[in-house]
């Protein structure tokens, strides 16, 4: 067994002779066993970046601490180096690289290689002696598929391994597919296997998305025979051609000038990162599928892509030449052409694989919150810890806000929150007391003083968030009594309104302070931070959630309160205009008739709907004349 320093210096000795060409290493622990695979340009230099303790992150450091041993395959290019990285990684599996979730949910088509081929969908894709198309994470789309293939060649539907001695010895019958017209029985010789192989590779070209060419070819014979005066053959042959227009109709054209592209697009979080690949063929979406990476260092987006890339086009024998991705990603140059699309047909193909990507992991994260609901409260805790840098988990959030009538009947409010969820027995209601006329950040002062002083004195829980509903002016009178009289460490934030009262940003930190403040810490960072309206709490605390609760909070006591109070402004105003009411009515009543106001008589309401009276003329050709 060696010792630390021997380890060490063994590292160093073959990290310090590794050659500067492509080419992939491994790494090795205690037992012998790969727990890492990477590649690189240039494997000195790439090598050397691990035990560099400045570029090391936790998880980096984690794998440099079970390093025992390294290995290394020097290639003569990058693409090289990245076919076999993929290969090492599928063969040994090593602990500390991305795994990518294999797909045997989806089910693909298959064509068999017998002397009679057979279509049919299957989820086992290591069978042999089949060539598989898919999978279909879309499974109406392979059905589709399935049905215009049977519905235009009717390839055999049996599962009989049918040879070439059995067909010409007579070893088969014709079964009841053949007599409803779903096989032309090429089992018994009703159909000649150069025709029924015709069909066969159309179908394959159905399959690899090139409806158009086949609808050429279709179109090419179906004139031919029209020319040679065989109608009844063309006319099929034009039932066929309006099944395939349809089914292309259906499926979704992107482009009509784009041809044979892959597209690529990437959406990660902390420990998985989903990966969207689109194949374009004949400007069709001829295959579209989404995968999940999960992650066992700190990789990044760029690392992951490229992974991605190299394992889907593998996977499903992708020739071509140009990929679109949202960033460079290190790919050799003779590999593939990378395209950043800014605008046009290409930047529409990469935001519709970011709406694959995005709805998959919403898909994923649904699926997961219904087995255990307390996962989405505690990944929206993270969300917003990481978007405003708190120390821990918002697990308690209180949020205040206040009012008054005219200056008067000044309230406030306290809504709680606990994991996200509303905490209505932690609910409190203030009226203020110490503060007089209208002054909001006199009576935020005064209900975030008693509250805290009251919670301190109870031992009660302390919030891990306060938020105010209000700006500047209400965060920095928060921070003197949270701060600078109770000595407390709580993070503080506003919702700011604009000239609607409409919640415009999320403000985070303290305000700006004067001199005497700036030498101490600051118990939140400094700097703003302003968060729009997509911002994790402005969608967890909408006015519509919590200040309509604090509103309801506050205008309940105050209106309680001001009929209390019949001495309030608000109360002498209402009862001088009852007053004057009153007067006006009695002097209406002792007034003389001359003197009131005649009333207007509404003209009586005339039926909708009368009879027409038709009135003749005196003399009526058209009736007898009457003699006296």
């Amino acid at each position: 067994m060696k010792t630390k320093e021997e380890s060490t210096d063994y590292m160093k000795g073959i990290v310090l002779n590794l050659p500067e060409t492509p080419g992939c290493y491994q790494y090795l622990d205690d037992s012998g066993t790969i727990i890492y695979v990477g590649k690189a340009k240039n494997l000195k230099r790439r090598v050397s970046s691990y035990f560099n303790k400045e570029q090391q992150s936790d998880k980096t450091r984690l794998l440099v601490t079970k390093i025992r041993d390294i290995r290394y395959v020097v290639v003569k290019t990058e693409e090289d180096a990245l076919l076999l990285e993929n290969n090492l990684i599928k063969r040994y599996k090593p602990r500390y690289n991305v795994l990518l979730k294999d797909d045997k949910t989806y089910p693909s088509i298959a064509i068999t290689n017998e002397y009679l081929p057979r279509i049919f969908k299957t989820r086992q894709r290591h069978v042999r002696g089949a060539t598989f198309y898919g999978p279909y994470s879309h499974v109406p789309t392979m059905y589709a598929l399935l049905d215009l293939c049977k519905e235009l060649y009717h390839p055999r539907p049996c599962r009989l391994p049918m040879t070439q001695e059995g067909v010409i010895n007579g070893k088969y019958e014709v079964c009841l597919d053949y007599h409803i017209h779903n096989c032309a029985g090429p089992c018994v010789g009703k159909q000649t296997r150069e025709d029924y192989m015709h069909n066969i590779d159309a179908c394959r070209e159905i399959l690899k998305g090139n409806t158009g060419e086949v609808a050429r070819r279709m179109k090419e014979e179906m004139m031919r025979l029209s020319d040679e005066m065989r109608f009844e053959e063309a006319g099929e042959i034009k039932r066929r051609l309006d099944l395939i227009e349809n089914f292309r109709a259906k499926s979704e054209v992107v482009s009509n000038v784009l041809h044979n592209i892959d597209v690529f697009n990437i959406e990660s979080e902390e420990k998985i990162a989903y990966v969207n690949y689109l194949h374009i063929t004949n400007g069709c979406i001829n295959q579209a599928f989404t995968f999940e990476y999960k992650k066992k260092l700190d990789e990044t987006d760029e690392e992951l892509l490229a992974l991605g890339i190299v394992e889907m086009r593998n996977r499903y024998g992708s020739t071509s030449r140009e990929i679109i991705v949202p960033f460079p990603v290190d790919l050799p140059a003779e590999y593939a052409e990378q395209a950043i699309p800014q605008k046009g047909e290409k930047k529409k193909l990469l935001e519709l694989s970011k709406l694959n990507v995005k709805q998959y992991k919403f898909d994923r994260l649904k699926q997961a919150e219904k087995l255990n609901p307390e996962q989405k409260n505690t990944r929206l805790m993270k969300e917003i810890q990481t978007q405003l840098g708190l120390k821990k988990l918002p697990f308690r959030v209180e949020l205040f806000d206040n009012s008054n009538i005219q200056g008067e009947d000044a309230v406030a409010a306290c809504v709680v929150f606990e994991k996200l969820k509303p905490a209505k027995k932690e609910y409190r209601k203030y009226n203020i007391k110490t503060v007089t006329g209208a002054d909001d950040y006199a009576s935020m002062k005064e209900v975030v003083r008693r509250r805290y002083i009251r919670q301190e004195a109870d031992n009660n829980p302390l919030p891990d968030l306060i938020i105010a509903d209000g700006g500047k002016g209400q965060m920095e009178v928060i921070r003197q009594v949270v701060e600078d009289e109770l000595h407390l460490d709580i993070p503080i934030a506003g919702l700011a309104k604009d000239s609607r009262h409409r919640t415009r940003e999320l403000l985070f930190g303290s305000p700006p302070r004067n001199d005497r403040h700036e030498s101490r810490q600051p118990a939140v960072p400094p700097a703003h931070t302003h968060a729009g309206r997509s911002a994790p709490l402005c969608y967890q605390f909408p006015p519509r959630q919590t200040f309509q609760t604090t509103n309801s909070l506050r205008i309940g006591p105050s209106e309680r309160y001001r009929r209390k109070d019949k001495s309030s402004p608000t109360e002498d105003l209402r009862q001088r205009k009852t007053h004057k009411i009153r007067l006006s009515r009695a002097a209406a009543s002792h007034s003389g008739p001359s003197q009131r106001p005649q009333a207007v008589q509404r003209a009586p309401c005339r039926r909708r709907h009368r009879k027409r009276h038709l009135s003749l003329p005196a003399h009526n050709p058209f009736l007898p004349s009457c003699s006296k």
